[in-house]
């Protein structure tokens, strides 16, 4: 015999095997108990929310020779024959491959017989909103007034798309979204009729990934179950088979980019890849990931809304800490943008990793959206510019008792290395070749040593250094260095503390190598 899908072999057959649609169930079999069924209902919802079953299961109820409080008896002819799909009285009709006038047309010619067996005839009318507009009127008629023993179940996931005019004339049912705990414990359910061995994790996971589908569930489960026969399957198996991230690397990532550091973002872009993870539910999870930590950050009382363990819950009131919300709101909605592009992209990884790039350098976005973290970013080098000046600053008594500051008398470093004094002495004309902007401030720039054979450059004010020392301009220095000279030297960025002279903190090494060339000379 062959397989049987799990969502077929395990579809509700009675009313009180339906999940997540208690409302719609209870007020279908009130009105089948007291005898006030109607001839036209809309069922609308998204995909796997039990709108075909409802309706086949309704189908029978209305038939049913022996019903019980509303619900089929399974047991009767008619019961059985529906079930079977052998039934004459129940005709189930795709409007997406049968859209037609003449379809429709047929329907209102067969609408004239009465049923051979049972008490009603029932079409159901799956994707209803694919009926052409000849198609829709045709229907029109045969709705607003069909014969008593016909009843009409039309089931759409797009309800907007139905003329005004079928809508009025039907009983509209809204299927909802099923909730993870319900999902969750459906599958449970089966799993253990199934004698399946599955980590609880594991289950959760798949039921959040179903998305509030009871049947994409279901076809979850059955893929990862068969990738793992006979073998326990747990979380990090379903995150295989899916294509999925665990949350530790979420949170690897938001700390790579809080930090703006591109080289381990890539390296981590590429680690996902070779694990063969599906950038697309990436880019979707990580949104979802963003948004748990918005709502960590705005409200203290997050548990029962958050589907999070308490150990996840605990790292992302961490994390929360970490961000501003106007830069979680920015991330969010980049990333949600990003799903959209990703979906259509051929070039899924590049254009992963542009977005990445961007996040992680601010400077390069024109958007209003990004000048708060281009601000943050300039901040951050001036704080960390204003540490390594208050670092110099020596603190002694005066003979009044008053703490003054004094500063500490510079020293020249013992040997100047023959690399430094190389790039001293052709230093003006490196900067000539350096980028616009960097060329423009290292015009104003003066040479001093630092430790380890490192060449300071003293920018005159915090602007200066804030720009001559960003990795990408260091980088560049160093780089200008290596091409001109053939040395290879660190170079450090520092700046001249207001209020004091650059005499009275550094050694001008420049002006103490020029002279020598010029003694020498």
């Amino acid at each position: 015999m062959s397989y049987t899908a799990l969502y077929r072999k395990f579809r509700p057959g009675e009313f009180e095997e339906v999940k997540g649609q208690d409302a719609i169930v209870k007020t279908l079999k009130n009105q089948i108990v007291a005898g006030r069924i109607g001839h036209a209902y809309l069922f609308c919802g998204t995909r796997g929310t039990g709108k075909t079953t409802v309706a086949k299961i309704f189908a029978k109820a209305v038939n049913c020779e022996h019903p019980v409080d509303g619900s089929p008896c399974g047991e009767c002819a008619a019961c059985r024959s529906i079930a079977a799909g052998t039934s004459m009285n129940v005709i189930e009709i795709d409007a997406a491959s049968n859209n037609g006038v003449d379809n429709i047309r047929e329907i209102r010619e067969e609408v004239g017989y009465r049923p051979t067996e049972g008490r009603y005839k029932v079409y159901i009318i799956d994707e209803v909103h694919m009926l052409s507009i000849g198609a829709f009127n045709a229907l029109l008629k045969t709705l607003e007034e069909p014969p008593e023993y016909v009843i009409f179940i039309l089931a759409t996931t797009e309800a907007h798309k139905i003329p005004v005019t079928i809508l009025s004339r039907c009983q509209r049912y809204d299927f909802k979204r099923i909730t993870i705990d319900t999902i969750a414990d459906r599958l449970q359910d089966l799993i253990r009729r199934e004698g399946w061995d599955v980590e609880e994790k594991a289950v959760r996971y798949i039921a959040k990934a179903a998305d509030g589908s009871m049947r994409d569930g279901l076809s979850l489960l059955d893929q990862c179950a068969a990738f793992y026969i006979g073998e326990r399957l747990t979380y990090e198996h379903v995150l295989e088979v899916l294509g999925a991230v665990d949350t530790e690397m979420f949170s690897r990532l938001l700390r790579e980019i809080l930090a703006m550091d591109v080289n381990r973002v890539i390296k981590t872009v590429e680690e996902l890849v070779m694990q063969g993870r599906e950038l697309s539910q990436l880019a979707a999870d990580f949104t979802w990931y963003l948004r748990n930590l918005l709502l960590v950050k705005c409200s203290d009382d997050m548990e029962d809304v958050l589907d999070v363990s308490a150990e996840n819950l605990k790292q992302l009131k961490e994390e929360a800490g970490m961000v501003e919300n106007d830069t979680l709101i920015r991330y969010i909605r980049t990333f949600s943008d990003l799903g959209s592009q990703l979906r259509y992209s051929t070039q899924k990884r590049v254009l992963l990793e542009v977005t990445l790039i961007r996040l992680c350098r601010p400077a390069m976005e024109t958007s209003s959206d990004a000048l708060l973290d281009r601000i943050r970013a300039l901040e951050k080098q001036v704080e960390d510019s204003l540490d390594r000046a208050a670092e110099q600053k020596v603190v002694y008594v005066s003979q009044e008792g008053i703490p003054e500051e004094k500063p500490e008398k510079p020293e020249l470093p013992r040997a100047l290395s023959e690399d430094v004094k190389a790039v001293v002495k052709d230093f003006r004309s490196i900067a000539n070749d350096a980028s616009p902007m960097l060329r423009m401030y290292l015009k104003r720039a003066r040479l001093s040593a630092g430790e380890n054979g490192r060449l300071l450059i003293v920018a005159p004010d915090e602007l200066s250094a804030g720009v001559i020392g960003t990795p990408e301009h260091k980088e560049e220095i160093e780089q200008l260095i290596g091409e001109k000279t053939g040395k290879k030297v660190e170079v450090e960025v520092r700046q001249i503390e207001t209020g004091r002279k650059f005499e009275d903190s550094f050694v001008d090494i420049e002006k103490l190598i020029h002279m020598e060339i010029t003694v020498e000379d």
